[in-house]
């Protein structure tokens, strides 16, 4: 388990340090621009790297479903790797001008193409060494390593912008955060050597003949829209509440900076703790039931939470705000994978799901802060993410009408020599 999610947790430690650190950025890479100019910049090039998302999940869950899960958790983890130092080292405008930011634009977008493949081809792995009894428990680490990486990222960059004077914070010390994701790369390279492939019963050439994204339109295009909808309420949320909410206390409410920072830190807490036990509940009182209720309860609390914040922000608040969200986010996402990933038959398992994880975050969840820190300047309503966040949580829980529950089934179908098939 920690081989096959060391990628996803390196995947969120990058994104988390980058959201942590976009007002830097925006100092550095447009220093000609207004504060809020800089600040929406910088916060644009972060959602740049969702772009490339779904490329990536095209061409990387292809790949797993082809060559194996394997090499693409390799391939993927080497590329996060490059996209980290792209930006650790990139020199400022005053030595090279616009290609500056340009580089930073650049390193996102080999950060997205990589993360588009990296939770298709891990997740699937997972999925595919788990008994039918306990699939959501080995898919919920998956979900733990994010919060892992978002508690990581978000204690390295409030240590570096605590301990450090501004100066050095702006000169050198932003990059840091970037350097150390450099150095977790390998160390991920090294434990995800040690596993055995699973892809292995599919032999590679139907693996080639299928896996395309012609056949996941042709044969599949219902139920890639099914699991786009009911995707769509975790990935926004979790983007609103741990990415977007630090931007929104400091920028909206007035809260010190590093007040938001902690927010990573309670929300990976709660992420890491709860998904497990999530993840058990499922495999016993079945998927749709921990992922209905989970969004009855958000659907309930966000409207009071954002109105109880804005009234009287203060850092007390901000933390049982998240604490609260955090709760019923991870609570429904170990089942929402795994219903997700049982949509697809064995050749073009990683590249269905990777292609709607890639899609979605991209399309919603990634610019989710860029366009509610303009919603908000434009409207002047600070509960504007509280608007945001229920429309989406309702419209996405319409799709566990059309989902069938897998609980206790086998993932894949035996063949007439007894190995192992494709699920119908």
């Amino acid at each position: 388990m920690t081989a096959i999610t060391v990628g996803n947790a390196l995947e969120f430690y990058d994104f988390t340090v980058y959201g942590f650190m976009t007002s830097v950025i925006g100092r550095i890479f447009f220093p000609a621009l207004t504060s809020y100019a800089q600040l929406l910049l910088a916060i644009a090039s972060f959602g740049v790297g969702f772009l490339a998302r779904p490329l990536g999940g095209l061409v990387i869950g292809a790949y797993a479903d082809r060559h194996g899960r394997k090499k693409a958790m390799n391939l993927t983890i080497g590329l996060m790797m490059l996209g980290c130092a792209m930006i650790a080292f990139a020199p400022t405008p005053s030595l090279i001008g616009f290609a500056a930011p340009a580089l930073i634009v650049l390193g996102r977008l080999v950060q997205g193409f990589s993360a588009g493949g990296e939770l298709g081809a891990s997740t699937t792995m997972l999925v595919e060494y788990a008994d039918r009894g306990d699939r959501v428990y080995m898919s919920s680490w998956q979900v733990a390593s994010q919060g892992l990486g978002v508690m990581f990222g978000a204690i390295v960059s409030n240590v570096v912008v605590s301990l450090l004077p501004a100066s050095d914070l702006d000169s050198w010390g932003w990059r840091l955060p970037f350097v150390l994701g450099m150095l977790i790369a390998p160390i991920g390279l090294y434990i995800r050597s040690q596993l055995h492939e699973t892809l292995g019963d599919v032999p590679a050439a139907e693996g080639a003949a299928h896996a395309t994204l012609g056949t996941l339109l042709r044969d599949h295009w219902a139920d890639l829209l099914k699991a786009s909808l009911l995707f769509l309420s975790c990935t926004v949320g979790i983007y609103v509440v741990a990415f977007y909410l630090p931007t929104f206390a400091a920028k909206e409410l007035g809260l010190p900076v590093q007040v938001g920072i902690w927010v990573g830190v309670v929300f990976g807490v709660i992420n890491f703790i709860l998904a497990p036990l999530s993840g058990r509940l499922a495999d016993r009182w079945r998927r749709k039931p921990v992922i209905f209720w989970s969004r009855v309860a958000l659907l309930v609390l966000v409207p009071p939470c954002f109105l109880w914040l804005v009234d009287a922000p203060s850092a007390a608040r901000l933390y049982l705000v998240v604490a609260i969200l955090s709760v019923f986010l991870t609570s429904q996402f170990p089942a929402l994978l795994v219903m997700l990933t049982e949509l697809f038959p064995r050749h073009l398992r990683a590249s269905g799901l990777s292609i709607v994880y890639s899609v979605v975050v991209a399309v919603f969840s990634g610019f989710s802060p860029f366009v509610l820190t303009w919603l908000v300047h434009a409207s002047g309503d600070k509960l504007a993410p509280a608007w945001y966040l229920l429309v989406v949580t309702a419209v996405s829980t319409v799709a566990l009408l059309w989902l069938t529950d897998r609980t206790g089934e086998e993932l894949d179908g035996p063949a007439p020599d007894g190995s192992l098939k494709a699920a119908p």
